[in-house]
């Protein structure tokens, strides 16, 4: 059996697969055979029947299941492919799969082997193969090891630099120390600041590419808060730690770098974008107690995707194929219609326990309680909170009041009526079901 010296893909909990900085998907194709032409013991093995995502640096390859395994997921650089082979067309080739050639070679002291891209799927193979050939030549893995680089040797100066003595810099001027040399220091960075948005918004294709860095900055500056949080969670009081969560959030709802688009994955387009999408809600959902308003992630996604916005039905699409992919979120109808995101380990009875332990207490029990105590105790919205509170009037726990001051809840004291069946038919006449919970007077 052939061995695997590929890289493996990293995934998240949901099958997507994890990127690497800068590097964005660009097409999908299914049912895609990465075969070896060369002898069975090669170091690249035969992968069969996989999901192929070619991005701005790989090929990356995922083995076509409900939840792909990240130990059977293969990645192919785009840099370690020497030869694309140009695509001949035949007779032949009508009838068969369609496919294209392309030579790598391993990291390793490995020969260079040729393989076969083999799509019995559906996807648009002609667009795949321009695209394909438009990565490989445009090598933008080359940009980001010298935005790296760039970044790495600017620090670097930067230490020298403060760790250098006297008056004078390198170049024989003065140098500017004290309040003076911090006021040039920061007119300097103001300077700076304005050329970089003069260039932004000349056009919109600056103000794209703008975006872009903007977003990729956010998501380093939200990693490092995280691992400084983590490194340093003894020595913070509650008010830093709760600075460092607020400027994650804002850092998170900035945009997504990659976002699935119907251009790059094709028919798999609700299926990649149920997978992001799971993906995407683990942190509101984490803030709102386990429990979202459809409509407030339908914002949250669409302001994160920026100018690459989906629809309500694609929405809809998305999250009805969670169950398919068995992710740890679904999507919930209560009977007043009001769609929700929740954990599938959000349970309504210890939402109902909380209820009753807020609704027994003696201020409640004089004057009910209203959606915003219920959104206290929950740790929810105070829609989601009226919504918990209908669910638990339905069961027969709670009744409701409606006044001009809006709708309050208590503890209901008569759980034997049945609200479907109020009246009861007897010889005398009909009667209240509620006469059943009153004892007989003498």
């Amino acid at each position: 059996m052939a061995g695997n010296s590929l890289p493996p893909v990293n995934l998240t909990d949901n099958g997507r697969p994890v990127l690497l900085p800068n590097e964005i998907e660009c097409f999908f194709l299914s049912g895609v055979d990465l075969l070896c032409e060369d002898e069975p013991n090669s170091w690249f093995p035969h992968l069969k029947s996989g999901l192929l995502i070619l991005t701005t640096h790989r090929l990356l390859w995922l083995p076509d299941t409900a939840v792909a395994s990240s130990s059977s997921a293969s990645a192919v650089h785009l840099s370690s492919i020497s030869h694309i082979f140009p695509n001949k067309k035949s007779l032949k080739s009508v009838f068969a799969s369609r496919r294209i050639r392309f030579q790598v070679s391993p990291e390793t002291g490995s020969r260079s082997v040729v393989v076969t891209v083999v799509v019995r799927g559906k996807g648009d193979f002609d667009a795949f193969v321009a695209k394909f050939w438009e990565n490989w030549r445009g090598r933008a893995w080359e940009e980001s090891e010298k935005v790296a680089s760039s970044s790495s040797n600017a620090v670097a100066g930067a230490g020298s630099a403060s760790s250098g003595s006297g008056i004078y810099s390198s170049d024989g001027t003065v140098r500017m120390v004290g309040v003076s040399g911090i006021l040039r220091k920061e007119q300097e960075m103001w300077e700076s600041t304005d050329k970089s948005l003069q260039d932004a918004f000349q056009d919109l294709n600056a103000l794209m590419s703008k975006a872009k860095e903007m977003v990729m900055l956010a998501e380093k500056m939200r990693l490092k808060l995280l691992s400084g949080s983590n490194s340093q969670t003894n020595t913070t009081n509650d008010e830093e730690m709760g600075s460092k969560e607020e400027m994650q959030e804002l850092l998170l709802s900035v945009g997504i770098i990659s976002p699935v688009t119907k251009e790059s994955a094709g028919a798999l387009y609700h299926q990649q974008l149920s997978r992001q999408l799971a993906d995407f809600v683990k942190v509101p959902l984490e803030r709102s107690g386990g429990i979202i308003n459809l409509i407030d992630i339908y914002c949250l996604f669409n302001r994160a995707r920026g100018t690459e916005l989906i629809s309500p039905d694609d929405l809809l699409q998305a999250c009805s194929l969670w169950e398919k992919f068995d992710v740890p979120i679904v999507l919930r109808k209560f009977d007043s219609g009001v769609m929700v995101i929740q954990n599938k380990s959000h349970s309504d009875e210890e939402v109902f326990t909380k209820i009753k332990a807020l609704v027994m207490k003696p201020d409640a029990l004089r004057a009910g309680i209203s959606p915003s105590d219920a959104a206290r105790t929950l740790g929810v919205a105070p829609a989601m909170a009226k919504e918990h509170l209908l669910s638990a009037e339905s069961k027969g726990i709670l009744c409701r009041d409606v006044s001009p001051d809006g709708f309050r809840f208590y503890i209901n004291l008569f759980p034997e009526i049945d609200r479907d069946d109020v009246y009861l038919v007897k010889d005398q006449g009909i009667y209240p079901s509620w006469v059943r919970a009153i004892p007989a007077l003498g």
